[in-house]
């Protein structure tokens, strides 16, 4: 699969995000209405709206908040596939986000097709982080000006996308999808449902970016192995500060 997708010419990324808020009840009172109207439509009667908002808030980018990004990329150093990894992670969102928006800048000027990859971004990660930025009122970079485009058009690799194989209904997490192509998994500290209250709670930003860090590294070991490529070593990924 893929012959004609250069490893160097991806940007891979993953998002954390939680709540906007660390409870219902701190919510301005209007978004606590709009939240209850949302929720109303798509919760089971037997729930209840307000506790829903912890565990569903951060999926919604009206009433989430990104707390990390974590950008990986390709480099080739004497034959051999090496993986980046560099996360932006802070309590102020559009620190996040223009710390972000500006490695994409510098990407795209040495890279000018490249695309962006992940897991399922093509309907959460990317959409999310538009959305934000367009709230805190962030000018969005030429990758990310994505209205006008036809489906196949999107510069994005989606191994969500790829797993389908034109199947729409289909969902597969990235943990599973890494277990079934045989990728070995370290153990994960936490997982996504529990980003939330490490943030609010615990306030482990770098926990968070740990995690977030370790997704990226499963996507691009989903990449060589869809390319049918040997997998990237311990030794052969490298985190930057």
């Amino acid at each position: 699969m893929l012959p004609n997708i250069a490893l160097d010419q991806l940007l891979l990324l993953d998002i954390e995000t939680t709540p906007g808020a660390p409870a219902f009840e701190r919510l301005p009172a209007e978004m606590q209405r709009l939240w209850l109207d949302k929720i109303a439509k798509t919760a089971p009667d037997s729930e209840n709206e307000e506790e829903v908002y912890a565990g569903r808030a951060g999926i919604f980018a009206e009433f989430g908040k990104i707390v990390c990004i974590t950008a990986g990329f390709f480099t080739l150093e004497n034959n051999t596939y090496q993986l980046r990894l560099k996360s932006f992670y802070h309590d102020d969102e559009a620190v996040v986000l223009s710390s972000f928006l500006e490695l994409i800048d510098k990407f795209y000027a040495k890279y000018p097709r490249f695309q962006f990859a992940g897991h399922n971004i093509k309907e959460f990660d990317i959409p999310f982080i538009c959305r934000r930025s367009v709230i805190h009122q962030l000018s969005l970079p030429q990758p990310l000006q994505l209205h006008g485009f036809k489906p196949w058009e999107v510069p994005m690799l989606d191994t969500l996308q790829l797993w389908r194989f034109g199947d729409f209904k289909h969902y597969i997490s990235l943990k599973l999808l890494s277990a079934v192509l045989g990728i070995p998994s370290s153990k994960d500290d936490i997982d996504g449902s529990m980003v939330g209250k490490v943030y609010w709670q615990d306030h482990d930003l770098e926990r968070i970016a740990a995690y977030c860090q370790k997704d990226v590294i499963a996507v691009a070991q989903l990449l060589l192995r869809f390319k049918r490529m040997p997998l990237l070593k311990d030794n052969e990924y490298k985190i930057i500060k």
